[in-house]
């Protein structure tokens, strides 16, 4: 069954793959973040799938959110390899939600920002100095990939920055499987400044965009993000901001304190959020309890 979003229920999203797979004693501090498990201990990243799903989310974000080819090769790894280990990343997943059982949950390949292969937190700031053209194609040939490895629905998330968001969404187009964007935000702005207006109008009139929304941002920023979405395009919203806290890029660490709330997806979704789920630092036990306080609604 095609993946679809409907205005009438509330797809439940999982939170944090990274942050989990640490919390279970992985090292992340690799360029590659989570995809170096990909190669390494791929097991690690199904077992983190599967606590997602145990949870109640019915969606697995893949391993795939840091994995490019200009990575891949940095860390010794050949093209061959590369592509093999992105397909991978939806099997995982795939194998965790066959495990939970097919019905109602879904697999989605997660596309990450040009600024997450740089490894450095270029993603909250956007700006890369790349045209679109350019941004087009160093992202073709991961998309393509992804496009078809049998995922459910791509995640093409954390974007910062309009420029980025038009080379991507032109590219779903091309290869024309179902995508969501998700733009990572400052307040009522894309992480670049530009107002979320325009930043969600790249996706208005263009039916392989099944979802718009954010993620990776403040909790506090969810609200305001789902009315301006709201009014500028009548597509599902999706919402998974991270725990509240900053990535500190330059020591690789978070920072500041967590302001993630079990009360705030109940107001996201009165306010028309229609997946909703959590990014970094959000673990398992969070989703569960979102999934149970939405389910009381």
């Amino acid at each position: 069954m095609a993946f679809a979003v409907s205005n009438n229920t509330v797809l439940i999203s999982d939170g944090g793959l990274a942050t989990e797979l640490e919390a279970r004693g992985h090292d992340l501090s690799d360029d590659l973040w989570s995809a170096r498990l990909l190669f390494d201990e791929p097991e690690a990243i199904v077992a983190a799938h599967r606590a997602f799903f145990a949870a109640g989310a019915a969606l697995a974000t893949t391993a795939s959110y840091q994995a490019s080819f200009d990575g891949f090769a940095a860390g010794g790894i050949s093209r061959s390899d590369a592509e093999r280990l992105m397909r991978l990343s939806v099997e995982l997943a795939a194998a965790a939600r066959d495990e939970a059982g097919r019905d109602g949950r879904w697999v989605a390949a997660s596309a990450g920002p040009y600024g997450a292969a740089l490894a450095n937190g270029e993603e909250y700031v956007g700006r890369y100095g790349l045209s679109v053209a350019e941004l087009s194609e160093w992202h073709l040939p991961r998309l393509e990939i992804l496009a078809d490895a049998g995922a459910d629905v791509l995640a093409i998330e954390t974007v910062p920055d309009i420029d980025e968001a038009e080379a991507l969404v032109d590219l779903v187009r091309r290869v024309g499987v179902p995508a969501w964007l998700s733009y990572t935000i400052d307040g009522l702005h894309t992480r670049a400044g530009q107002p979320l207006a325009e930043a969600f109008a790249v996706a208005a009139g263009v039916p392989e965009i099944v979802a718009v929304g954010v993620n990776c941002c403040a909790p506090s920023d969810v609200l305001p993000a789902i009315q301006i979405a709201r009014e500028v395009t009548d597509k599902p919203v999706i919402v998974y901001p991270n725990s509240g806290e900053s990535w500190d890029g330059a020591r690789r660490i978070w920072i500041g304190e967590a302001r993630w709330s079990s009360d705030l997806p109940a107001q996201w979704v009165a306010a028309g959020a229609r997946i909703v789920g959590g990014c970094c630092r959000v673990m398992p036990d969070d989703i569960a309890e979102l999934a149970a306080t939405l389910t009381l609604q």
